[in-house]
This record gives structure tokens, C-alpha cells and sequence, in this order.
């Protein structure tokens, strides 16, 4: 075994110090909004919220590798955004284009997350600056594309994925395209972080000078991290375009709250410390605390407060911790 794989096994992500409580915040709000709303009462009501939170969860997944790599991506609401007016252009409601379009997307995010990782790694600009400048330049070339008003249409098997599901499943009765979805994501995320790759991914934003010592490739483990932040941004894009259709505004602060879930689930802002399946689980609970708050009637505008806050507190916590390790 090298140094680089025994220094990353010693840091793999341990459930009960960074899961446990992520999803006991989870189990009271999910106690919570059975009491405040009836539809929660029935297993179908659990389901919709999941349902709603898989594009969040996804795109928390793909964010959590490259928050834990040491880097941010600032892009994924305006590639969301970009992805589904570029699809309901070229399908524009023809059944045919539906599989092409959609394997275009996965191309497009995978293209757009290697941009951005060659450019943080090789150019060595900080990846806060690279994804925020790819933000601007999709966001600019959707407005010239459309003009501010999306043309085309979204094929009835396209929107299949983000709207229906199995039916006839006892319980529960139907369930939906998304959390199969988001199951299998779920469980080839968990499978990559416990390869040597993953840990190794996890050691990076530990320590990248002992991985590169090591032997350790870290500037394609951080491009990776890019890349597979991309393809989750268009799987996400798939499932909002389905589920809510055809919007210039669909991704509009999808970056700042897939933020928020992750460091809501523990990850720690700079990298090194943090499970996937509590990125994961920051994410339902991001979006069980808003529906809460919905159904309790508090003003919108809050949940951007509650962001806001949320992201404050983590950038301290990282700030006190880095202090901490200094020499």
C-alpha cells in the first residue's frame, strides 16, 4: 500500500462524526412537518419532498467533490439554467431528439466542469473566480441566445423523467423517475468516495502537497471533481426541465443553495473533511426546512436569509479551523 492510499484511508469519511447530525436535524423537521401539514401524514407526502429535492441533492453530490477537493463551483445554476433552454431548442416537442439531446446535456456539463478544472488547475486561478466567471458567461449567452424569453418545447418523454414514475408500487403507489434517479447516483457517489480514487480526492483538500508526495495526480483528481460537478448539473437540468418546464430562471440561486446544503450536511469549506451521504442529507434538509417554513406561512425572502447565514457560520467554522492548523 502507498503513503498516498494509507494517509487517505486514514482520513475516509467516518458516518457517526459528519452523518449523525445532519440527519437528526433531518428526523425533527421530518417529525415537524407531519404536525404542521396533513399531506405530510401519508407516505406520498414524504415522497413529493424527496421528489422535489432530488435536482438539489444531485447537484449537492456533485458540489460536495469539489467543496472536499479544496475548491467551489459557482456555475452549476447557470449551466442548469443553460442546459434545459438548450434542450427545449433542439427538441423543440420532437419525440425523436429526446435520448440525443439528453446524452448532449451530460456532454455539455462534462465539458463545461473540464473548462473550469483546467483552467483552476493549470492556470492556477482560483476556482472561485473560474466558476464565477463561467457563471457570467453562460448566464450572458442564454440572454443573447433567447433574448430573455426561451423558444422550443420539451418533448412528453423528456418531461417523463422529472414528472411520473412506476406505477402500481404497494404503499406508496407510485414511485418516481427522479428518485430512481437519484437512488442509483446516490449509491455510484458512496461506491467512487470508498475507491482509492475517492479517498484519495478527500486527501486533497487535506493535504495536496502529502498526496503529491505521494505520487497522487492531484490536478486530475481536482478536474475530475470539476468534471463530475458538471454531469450532475445535468442530470439536475434533466429532472427541474421535466418537473417544472421551460424557464430562463430555472437555475437562478441553485449555486448558492447546493452551497448551503453541503455545508449544511458538515462538509467542511476548504476541503479535506466531509461524507457524501451528509452532503446528501444536507440537501433534504435544506429543502424540508423550507417546506416547513412555507406551510408555517413565513416570508419567502427568508429562506435567502437562512442561506445566507448558514453560509456565514460555515465559512467561520473553516476560517477558526485553518487557524487551527497553522504551525
Amino acid at each position: 500500500m502507498t503513503q498516498t492510499e494509507t494517509q487517505s484511508q486514514s482520513r475516509r469519511p467516518k458516518l457517526a462524526s459528519s452523518t449523525i447530525p445532519v440527519l437528526a436535524v433531518l428526523a425533527v423537521l421530518l417529525v415537524a412537518l407531519a404536525f404542521a401539514g396533513s399531506a405530510y401524514q401519508e407516505p406520498a407526502g414524504y415522497l413529493a419532498l424527496l421528489k422535489r429535492a432530488a435536482p438539489l441533492m444531485i447537484l449537492a453530490i456533485g458540489q460536495y467533490f469539489v467543496i472536499v477537493s479544496g475548491g467551489f463551483d459557482l456555475s452549476v445554476g447557470s449551466l442548469v439554467t443553460a442546459e434545459v433552454v438548450i434542450a427545449a431548442r433542439l427538441i423543440d416537442g420532437d419525440e425523436s431528439a429526446t435520448l440525443w439531446v439528453m446524452l448532449l446535456m451530460l456532454g455539455i456539463g462534462a465539458f463545461v466542469g473540464l473548462v473550469n478544472g483546467a483552467i483552476t488547475t493549470r492556470l492556477l486561478v482560483p476556482s472561485f473566480i473560474v466558476t464565477l466567471g463561467m457563471l457570467l458567461v453562460l448566464d450572458g449567452a442564454v440572454f443573447l441566445w433567447t433574448g430573455g424569453a426561451p423558444r422550443g418545447a420539451l418533448s412528453d418523454s423528456f418531461r417523463t423523467v422529472g414528472r411520473q414514475g412506476i406505477d402500481g408500487v404497494p404503499v406508496i403507489g407510485q414511485l418516481p423517475w427522479s428518485v430512481v434517479v437519484l437512488a442509483v447516483i446516490v449509491v455510484l457517489a458512496v461506491l467512487f468516495m470508498r475507491s482509492p480514487t475517492g479517498r484519495t480526492l478527500l486527501a486533497v483538500g487535506d493535504n495536496e502537497t502529502a498526496v503529491w508526495l505521494g505520487g497522487g495526480r492531484v490536478e486530475r483528481l481536482r478536474t475530475l471533481a470539476f468534471v463530475l460537478s458538471g454531469l450532475s448539473a445535468a442530470v439536475a437540468a434533466i429532472l427541474l426541465g421535466g418537473f417544472a418546464g421551460v424557464s430562463a430562471q430555472v437555475g437562478d440561486g441553485l449555486e448558492f443553495r447546493v452551497i448551503t446544503a453541503v455545508v449544511l450536511g458538515g462538509v467542511v469549506l476548504g476541503g479535506g473533511r466531509g461524507s457524501v451521504v451528509a452532503a446528501m442529507a444536507g440537501a433534504l434538509t435544506l429543502e424540508s426546512l423550507f417546506s416547513l417554513l412555507n406551510l408555517l406561512g413565513v416570508a419567502g425572502g427568508l429562506e435567502s436569509t437562512v442561506q445566507g447565514v448558514i453560509i456565514i457560520a460555515a465559512v467561520a467554522y473553516a476560517a477558526v479551523n485553518w487557524r487551527r492548523k497553522k504551525p
